[in-house]
C-alpha cells in the first residue's frame, strides 16, 4: 500500500492550470512529481527538499510549473502547473525520497515511494 496519496489533476484546455498535491504518511526529506506519457520514460520535473524549500525542475517545467512544501500542511507537496500544453499529457506520479540530494537528478530510481498516479490532459 502505498505511503503517498495524489489528489488533482483531470481534463483541462490548452493554456489553462491545474494543481496536484500529494500527502505522505510520514516524513521525508525530497518530494516529487514525475510524469509519464505512453512511450516515454518516466520525467522528474520537479523537486523540493521539504525542509530547506530548494527546488529543481526539467527544462519542460521551469517557469510554468512550481513545486511548494507548505510548512502548515505536514507532509504534503503541491505541484501548481500554469500554461498547460498538450504536450503536458501525462499520468503524473508523487514521489518520495529519504534523501536530500536527490532532487539535483531527479532520477527515478532514487525515490522509494510512489503515488498511484494520475491522470492529466491537456486539449489543444
Amino acid at each position: 500500500q502505498s505511503q503517498l496519496v495524489e489528489s488533482g489533476g483531470g481534463l483541462v484546455e490548452s493554456g489553462g492550470s491545474l494543481r496536484l498535491s500529494c500527502t505522505a504518511s510520514g516524513f521525508f526529506y525530497t518530494m516529487a512529481w514525475f510524469r509519464q506519457a505512453p512511450g516515454k520514460e518516466r520525467e522528474g520535473i520537479a523537486c523540493i527538499n521539504t525542509e530547506t524549500k530548494e527546488s529543481t525542475y526539467a527544462f519542460s517545467a521551469a517557469g510554468r510549473f512550481t513545486i511548494a512544501a507548505p510548512d502548515n500542511i505536514k507532509n504534503t507537496v503541491q505541484l501548481q502547473m500554469t500554461s498547460l500544453k498538450p504536450e503536458d499529457t501525462a499520468t503524473y506520479y508523487c514521489a518520495a525520497s529519504p534523501w536530500t540530494y536527490v532532487c539535483r537528478d531527479r532520477k527515478p530510481a532514487d525515490f522509494d515511494e510512489w503515488g498511484q498516479g494520475t491522470q492529466i490532459t491537456v486539449s489543444s
